[in-house]
């Protein structure tokens, strides 16, 4: 292609945006929507591109102004990124509110049996991560964490260290949650085959965070005083309440909440394996395919969820409707930053940054695969968001990632690779790091050593099955 400026300005100008986006994130602490607009303008301006569309002409191609080229990144990836993560947060706080996370985390434990206490909740916890956001969910298991410590007469991180490893494993790489999904927006990658695969490579990684865990928990962490309160007044009368549902209101079932996760999984399974079967054109291709999509797929679950979940137990219209409504402004952050990450994702195309980049690397002989999850990794190290890191990455990495030609298959797990280089690294920049050290007692050096190691251990993994996934499948 044609550069804006000669190829080492241009990787000169790519590394300076990257290196001002991270200064006011971890520096100046400023809002990562508000950030990503602001570098993105100033590295379009200086790379070269126009600061207003210039029509085609004398056979020269449309180039895109700065604050057009911004407008149709960010318009580009909300188109499928808004609803899908809107949609998820609804289902996953009619999930929480019903008290669906103590249901589950009971079942399976009566299941399993007393001593195996933390494989049953570490299982619980993965099934839940799929629908509910990393920060949330964790949360919402802290009461069940505690219950069953205090029972066995344990600290809290003893349960508490594999459940936190899955479920941020499962966020940064499984749909609907937002970062993966941006990431796949952005590349143009299948949705329907990154949650096949993202829920084949949780299951290893599911049993690996368990035994880290064990691992780790060979010492004793001295507890901080903070969660040492917390936790010796959990159970009392001014103890924190186990669960999230109303005095006098019931749990609803394990089998149901089960069910309602699992439902728009195999809706997308099928349309993403089932439909392509049938000829293109037919109904049973068309309806088929239309099931699979992710939007109507959780548009059914979430349906579902209402009537079992909400209306069958009494719930009144207004109460639902006050719990989705209430899923809407935590999800409205999350959509702007990844919509701003594919604004600067479309700038660093545009400039031609991403494809200055993906020349260097083939020049220095690093595979695409290996170098979207070290760029992945490196950003997430940098500046703590995995959203902000996986969008970031995919802009940057697009043009190479093009240039290969890849099928839907491959595609989907390059994305997956990108996501599990934002699942590693996580320390004291990320707000996932403060809530994991702070409810289950560890210090900030007991945080450094535990849970970043554990963090880059599961990504690793993940990077390494993708890796052999992708070079297994023809």
């Amino acid at each position: 292609m044609t550069y804006t400026l000669p190829l080492p300005a241009l990787i000169l100008v790519g590394l300076a945006g990257v290196a001002l986006l991270l200064l006011l994130i971890i520096k100046f602490k400023m809002q990562a929507f508000y950030a990503l607009i602001v570098t993105s303008i100033l590295v379009g301006v200086g790379a070269g591109l126009p600061l207003t569309t210039v029509p085609a002409s004398g056979g020269e191609p449309e180039k895109l102004g700065v604050v057009q080229a911004i407008i149709e990144g960010v318009g580009g990836t909300l188109g499928s990124v808004a609803v899908l993560v809107a949609l998820g947060s609804m289902l996953g706080k009619i999930i929480e509110i019903s008290g669906g996370a103590e249901s589950l985390a009971g079942k399976f434990t009566s299941w399993m049996g007393p001593k195996r206490i933390g494989v049953a909740l570490t299982a619980a916890a993965a099934i839940l991560a799929i629908p509910v956001f990393f920060d949330a969910g964790f949360i919402i298991l802290i009461p069940i964490v505690y219950a069953f410590a205090k029972a066995a007469g344990v600290d809290p991180i003893k349960f508490g260290l594999p459940i936190a490893g899955i479920m941020l494993a499962v966020h940064v790489a499984v749909p609907p949650h937002p970062g993966i999904v941006g990431g796949a927006a952005i590349l143009g990658a299948d949705v329907g085959w990154i949650t096949i695969f993202s829920l084949l490579v949780s299951i290893p990684l599911a049993v690996v965070a368990y035994l880290l865990a064990k691992w780790f928990n060979r010492r004793e962490y001295s507890m901080i005083e903070a969660t040492k309160a917390m936790f010796d007044g959990f159970g009392t009368e001014d103890g924190p309440r186990n669960g999230t549902i109303e005095d006098g209101e019931r749990a609803p079932g394990a089998g149901t909440i089960l069910a309602i996760i699992v439902l728009p999984l195999a809706l997308i399974m099928v349309g993403t394996t089932v439909a392509p079967r049938f000829a293109e054109g037919t109904f049973w291709n068309g309806f088929l395919s239309m099931i699979g999509q992710p939007i109507f797929a959780l548009a059914v679950a979430i349906g579902v969820a209402m009537y079992a979940l909400g209306v069958r137990r009494g719930w009144s219209a207004a109460k639902l409707g006050e719990v989705m409504e209430s899923a809407l402004p935590a999800a409205a952050v999350i959509i702007l930053v990844t919509g701003a990450g594919g604004g600067f994702g479309k700038i660093l195309t545009e400039t031609g940054i991403g494809a200055a980049v993906a020349d260097s690397l083939a020049s220095a002989g690093i595979p695409v695969l290996l170098a979207v999850f070290l760029i992945s990794l490196i950003l997430r190290a940098a500046q703590g968001s995995a959203t902000v890191a996986i969008t970031t990455a995919s802009g940057l990495m697009l043009p190479a990632v093009q240039a290969m030609g890849l099928d839907s298959v491959h595609l989907a797990l390059v994305a997956l690779a990108i996501g599990y280089g934002a699942l590693g690294l996580s320390h004291v920049n990320d707000s996932g790091f403060w809530i994991v050290t702070r409810y289950l007692g560890l210090s900030v050096k007991d945080g450094l050593r535990v849970w970043t190691p554990m963090t880059t251990a599961l990504g690793l993994l993940g990077f390494l099955i993708t890796a052999g996934l992708y070079a297994a499948i023809p």
